[in-house]
This record gives C-alpha cells, sequence and structure tokens, in this order.
C-alpha cells in the first residue's frame, strides 16, 4: 500500500475550512500515524498561508473593534467563552501549520504537534458544546485575527515560531486562565471552570513543547537559548510583554530560572 505523505495530509487539514471537516480529517491523520501510513519525503515547495481554513463566520475585526461585554451579563458570559473557542480553534491550524511548515524536523517534533493539534481539537470542541448551552454557536460574535498574523509572520523559521507562538503568545494562556476561572466560578458556571481548568492544564504542556523545540533548535545552531529569546521578542513581538505572570505554571512548562527572573524585571510589582 502506498504510503500517505504526513505533510501533504497536514496541509489538507490545515486548509479545510469547515469545523466539523476539519475535525474528521485530524482524527483521521491520528489514526494514520499510530497505524504508520505516514511517508515523511519532504515537499517540493511550502506555501504561504495568509488564511488557514477557517468557516466564514466569525466575523475578523480589529482587537480594538471587540464590543465590551459585561461578564457578569448572559451577553458577555458567551462572549468569553467564544473568544476562548476562537483561539482553541486558531491553535488547531498553529500546530498543523508546524506540522506542514517545519519540513527536516526530527519525526518527535510532527508526533508532539499532532499530540497538540489533537488536544486543541478536543478543547474545541467541548468549549463549542458549553457555548451551546449557553444558546451560541461558534461563528455568533465577531472575533480578531492576531494570533494567525503572527503564525504567517514568523513562517520563516522554526527557532522564531517556536519562540513566539507557544512560548509568548500561546503562554499568555497560563496567566489570563487562572483569573477567567476565578471570575466563572463567581458567576457560577462549574462546566466552564471544569473546563478551563482542563485547558490550563493541557497549555502547560503546549508550552512546554515549544520550549523543548526551541531549545532544540538553537542548541542546534550554537545560540544562548536565553538571549536568543530575549532577542526575538525584541524583533518580533508587537506590544509590550507585561504581567502579571503565571510563574508557576511558565516554570511547569520549561521557563528556566534565568528567564523567570527576567520576567520578573518586566513586572517588577508582583510577587
Amino acid at each position: 500500500m502506498k504510503q500517505k505523505n504526513i505533510f501533504e495530509s497536514a496541509y489538507t487539514c490545515l486548509i479545510e475550512s469547515s469545523v466539523d471537516q476539519k475535525v474528521h480529517l485530524l482524527a483521521q491523520l491520528q489514526e494514520d500515524w499510530a497505524e504508520g501510513k505516514f511517508d515523511f519525503s519532504p515537499l517540493n515547495s511550502v506555501k504561504r498561508i495568509r488564511d488557514p481554513g477557517r468557516p466564514e463566520k466569525p466575523e475578523l475585526v480589529s482587537p480594538k473593534a471587540l464590543p465590551k461585554r459585561r461578564l457578569g451579563s448572559p451577553e458577555g458570559h458567551a462572549a468569553l467563552m467564544h473568544a476562548i473557542a476562537h483561539i482553541e480553534f486558531n491553535a488547531i491550524n498553529l500546530a498543523l501549520d508546524a506540522i506542514y511548515r517545519f519540513q527536516h524536523m526530527p519525526m518527535d517534533f510532527y508526533l508532539d504537534w499532532l499530540g497538540v493539534a489533537g488536544e486543541e481539537a478536543f478543547h474545541f470542541q467541548m468549549i463549542r458544546e458549553h457555548l451551546s448551552h449557553l444558546g451560541y454557536e461558534y461563528g455568533d460574535m465577531p472575533a480578531h485575527n492576531g494570533l494567525w498574523m503572527t503564525t504567517y509572520e514568523t513562517d520563516h523559521d522554526p527557532l522564531i515560531r517556536m519562540a513566539l507562538v507557544p512560548r509568548t503568545l500561546e503562554a499568555r494562556g497560563l496567566d489570563v486562565t487562572p483569573p477567567m476561572i476565578q471570575k466563572l466560578r463567581a458567576i457560577g458556571d462549574k462546566r466552564g471552570v471544569e473546563i478551563l481548568k482542563i485547558l490550563l492544564r493541557d497549555e502547560i504542556g503546549h508550552v512546554d513543547v515549544g520550549t523543548r523545540w526551541f531549545r532544540y533548535l538553537c542548541k542546534e545552531r550554537g545560540l544562548n537559548p536565553f538571549k536568543t529569546f530575549q532577542e526575538v521578542i525584541e524583533t518580533y513581538y508587537h506590544g509590550d510583554l507585561r504581567g502579571p505572570f503565571n510563574y508557576e505554571a511558565r516554570e511547569q512548562a520549561g521557563f528556566c530560572a534565568e528567564e523567570i527572573s527576567w520576567l520578573k524585571t518586566l513586572n517588577p510589582v508582583q510577587t
């Protein structure tokens, strides 16, 4: 039997616009991997992807154009869950893009990011179901595209991608999720609290995957990981990297003592 190409299969899943079909194709990717059906020969060319596969809705707007809603209102409650659903859907595409784009990495790199993609899809489906219980569907509210734009801007180098997407943008989830859990607990959303606890646990692992491969690439290139991480932030990160930071979760996700000390200088009022 002729083997499938892992990079072609990841690309097909990445550009699929139907939410349900994307989740189905991802499950097939995982099944094919488990059965050893993949060939890992690099493709002749790799396409830049300005827009990955996604449904027509949600409408994408600038972050400043997103309406402000109070969490205490039904609309505000749903808006928070919708925003999280959008992040998790984007994260599926982020992981698939890492597989498709960087075709000269060790096999464990692809196994790691396929695992991340599967967990992100699980998260998305949980939040989507919870959102439905609140009377809304994914796409009912506008969203922003900042996460994917950073992915697009880092498509030329896996080291920069690992530093900026999992270790910076996704690491922000480690910082903001505990306060969101407290807010959902305050309004009595027990299921929302359960879901966010699962997300926090799994996202620590996802950031750790980014940390591991960032350090692998630094070692391969003879670079100092701490200095290189700082340089990537200064060059590519839009905006200020500021706290409060979840230092404990970041340590669990592979941030070294030197990095934690540096983050504390960016947020000196936090103990």
